[in-house]
């Protein structure tokens, strides 16, 4: 609930940035305020995925101010690091996102490059920073390399595919945080590289790091939307590669100095991939076993040793970054200086001086959440720019990243497991419908949905309850049978075994959970779990119970005013009939039910598209033979009368001012067809000036060419007419003068 605290609409807006301080204006309150907000944000995200059109910075703007109206009263629920990095990914995405006007064509634009290295930037610094602090946290697991032993079991919700990972060897699970080691700590810096096929490189390996968390992990949307960071580091030629569509011949005759520099590149990528496998054989003392066939890995490094490192590594790597911003700036620079036309260039470099100042803005600003890895570097840092975090702080737009830090559960999962009972002898427990609880019940498959109780209730059992107030507030609601609670734990009421009635006592027990393991005939166990009672969680409490009173006050939990009666507005109508159906299906069946209809509708888009194309083509094949044939006519009957040499070369000028204006109309349709396409993660976006004015001259080349070529044969067969027509004339002298000799030897 939002605490109104009597001041006015723009203080509270300053101090607490959210939208659903206009809810009292609506006629709602916070949590219909919360729902119109999440209805708002899923019509305009399904809209923008169905519309290129849609596409546009303004819809993400708005979208970026939904999701932080939520995060401002998510509280707990929504304080993960994947809320952070979809803030400020959606802010990315505001400065990425074209700017679609209504009198203009959707085009990119020479400083996309920029804003799309921020992107990439992004990217690394979760990379970078997730691999760092699995080592400067002193986690024995992570040190030890036998992290992934106990990470299978012991994530929040594992998958089906987590138990057969789990029961992979040991010495592969170790080479498993080796590589993982590897893909988290210096392949990022390949992110940067000039050379093109180390960012591809460097794309597939964090692609196969991600897909393996998908698959043995629900980890919601974190790794769909790291996926989605990954594709910043790709170019137009492999982008239209994986959608297969048609590459531009782009291969030209290479000098000498070219090929020298060609293969300089690469033996110089050569050689990176060797110190990569030379380090990691060196620093992990990897030595492979060939009797037991096995991969042997220990840690060759000390803690000390690894910080000095880091230390040495933290200015450089912010280097790396200013030289490479610095490059896509002067580049975008470059291009917009070249653009023909003074309003043009004017516009151009407008814009480009509005993207890099917020590029360097906003690199600044992320320095300091990065830097908090390393003491000396944050110090080391300008006053100016820490003071200009601070003031933004508030608004999500740099954050810091550091998943995994610390492997949980090595001694065994830890789960609470509520029990409840009307007679205070006959105790039944409350399944949930994604975390572990019954030791039969196989694992779910749920991403990208979040069931965010069911991951509180697994920090919940990390520690003791006072540390987790809201738990307190989830036995009252219980108590009390609140059906909006009810369904956070079963959205199918009959499964709730309360249903009827809800419980009189409630109390909470902490169980250790295991993985089982296969029989000794290599068949699958009965049941996926085992588990061992440890103590207790919550004591036994009831409505009314001076324990609970107690708990609810402590932390602000109690109801303060009497239930609002239901309005009778639209509004909240709409809302709660909204509500009513989508609660009637579990959270992950709803995300995948509307991510398949999306699927669908942009499949039948496309083939609708690939059609309308195929027909526009075969009709401008038709028309282009059909006029062809008419030229043929029309030259036939100019040759047997021949025009004037001026109405000739009027006609020829028609015929090909005809010709570059059904080009022109063909570029357009094509260059629409691409940006329908989307191409997220160019590197180029358009073709520059140059490129268009050599093709142009080509094409009025070729056609120059083919009408030279139409000319010389219609003189071709001018001429062969000539020569019949002269020697028919022959054959009339002839016959002329043989009927003149007939007549005179008559006579």
């Amino acid at each position: 609930m939002l605490r109104y605290t009597g001041k006015g609409f723009w203080e509270q807006l300053r101090d607490s940035p959210t939208l659903l301080w206009l809810g009292p204006k609506l006629g709602l309150d916070t949590q219909q305020g919360m729902e119109l907000i999440a209805l708002i944000g899923t019509v305009l995200s399904l809209l923008s995925t169905l519309t290129h059109r849609l596409r546009d910075c303004r819809l993400y703007l708005c979208l970026w101010i939904l999701y932080l109206s939520l995060y401002q009263v998510g509280q707990v629920f929504l304080y993960f690091q994947w809320d952070n990095l979809l803030l400020e990914t959606g802010f990315l995405c505001v400065l990425v996102a074209p700017l679609y006007l209504p009198w203009g064509r959707p085009r990119g634009c020479f400083h996309d490059n920029v804003t799309l290295w921020l992107v990439r930037w992004l990217l690394f610094r979760l990379m970078f920073a997730s691999g760092v602090v699995k080592l400067t946290s002193r986690c024995p697991t992570w040190w030890g390399l036998t992290a992934l032993t106990y990470h299978y079991e012991t994530q929040c919700i594992p998958t089906p595919l987590a138990w057969f990972a789990h029961q992979l060897p040991v010495w592969w699970q170790k080479l498993s945080v080796v590589t993982t080691f590897l893909i988290e700590i210096p392949v990022p810096f390949l992110f940067f590289s000039p050379i093109r096929r180390h960012r591809l490189t460097a794309f597939y390996l964090q692609i196969l790091l991600q897909v393996l968390i998908i698959l043995s992990g629900n980890y919601n949307f974190f790794n769909l939307l790291t996926i989605a960071l990954c594709f910043s580091l790709l170019d137009d030629e492999h982008i239209n590669f994986l959608l297969r569509r048609p590459a531009q011949d782009t291969h030209r005759p290479q000098s000498t100095l070219r090929k020298a520099l060609s293969w300089a590149c690469v033996c110089l990528e050569v050689t990176v991939y060797i110190l990569l496998v030379y380090w990691t054989s060196l620093h992990f003392n990897l030595q492979i076993d060939w009797e037991r066939k096995e991969v042997m890995s220990k840690t060759a490094f000390t803690y000390h040793q690894f910080m000095a490192l880091l230390k040495d590594m933290m200015m450089p790597s912010i280097w790396i970054g200013v030289l490479s911003l610095t490059w896509e700036i002067l580049r975008a620079m470059f291009k917009s200086a070249c653009m023909r036309g003074i309003l043009l260039r004017l516009w151009s470099t407008l814009q480009w001086g509005v993207m890099a100042a917020a590029a360097v803005n906003m690199f600044a600003i992320s320095l300091v959440p990065f830097t908090f890895l390393d003491y000396d570097a944050n110090s080391a840092l300008w006053p100016g720019v820490k003071r200009a975090f601070e003031v933004t702080d508030r608004y999500q737009l740099a954050n810091s990243y550091g998943l995994f830090r610390r492997m949980t559960g090595v001694g065994g999962r830890p789960e609470v497991v509520i029990e409840g009972s009307w007679d205070r002898n006959t105790w039944t427990e409350i399944e949930f419908m994604y975390k572990p609880g019954n030791m039969s019940a196989p694992p779910a498959f749920v991403t990208p949905h979040q069931p965010r109780l069911d991951w509180q209730m697994w920090f919940a059992a990390l520690g003791p309850y006072h540390q987790s107030p809201w738990f307190s507030s989830l036995i009252y609601r219980l108590l009390q049978g609140k059906k909006d609670v009810i369904r956070l734990i079963q959205s199918d009421e009959s499964n709730y075994p309360f249903k009827d009635h809800p419980p009189t006592y409630l109390r909470a027990h902490r169980y250790k959970y295991w993985f089982t393991e296969p029989k000794e005939d290599g068949t699958y166990p009965d049941r996926w779990w085992r588990r061992v009672y440890a103590e207790e969680f919550y004591p036994i409490v009831q409505l009314g119970d001076h324990f609970l009173e107690n708990m609810l006050s402590q932390h602000g939990l109690k109801d303060k005013a009497a239930a609002r009666r239901p309005s009778k507005a639209l509004l909240p109508q709409v809302l709660a009939s909204v509500r009513e159906s989508v609660c009637a299906l579990p959270g992950h069946v709803l995300t995948w039910s509307l991510a398949i209809a999306v699927a669908g509708a942009c499949v039948l888009k496309q083939l609708l598209s690939r059609k309308h194309t195929h027909t526009h083509t075969h009709t401008h094949t038709q028309a282009h033979d059909k006029a062809s044939e008419m030229g043929r006519e029309s030259a036939g009957q100019q040759n047997s009368h021949p025009a004037p040499a001026h109405t000739q070369e009027k006609q020829m000028e028609e015929e090909e001012s005809e010709e570059g204006e059904t080009e022109e109309e063909e570029e357009e349709e094509e260059g629409e067809e691409d940006w329908r396409g989307g191409g997220d993660g160019k590197e180029d976006v358009m073709k520059t000036d140059e490129e268009q004015e050599s093709k142009r001259e080509k094409e009025e080349d070729e056609g120059q060419e083919e009408m030279e070529e139409k000319n010389a044969a219609a003189d071709e067969e001018e001429e062969e007419e000539e020569g019949g027509q002269e020697e028919e004339g022959l054959e009339e002298e002839r016959q002329e003068v043989n009927s003149d000799d007939s007549l005179r030897k008559r006579k």
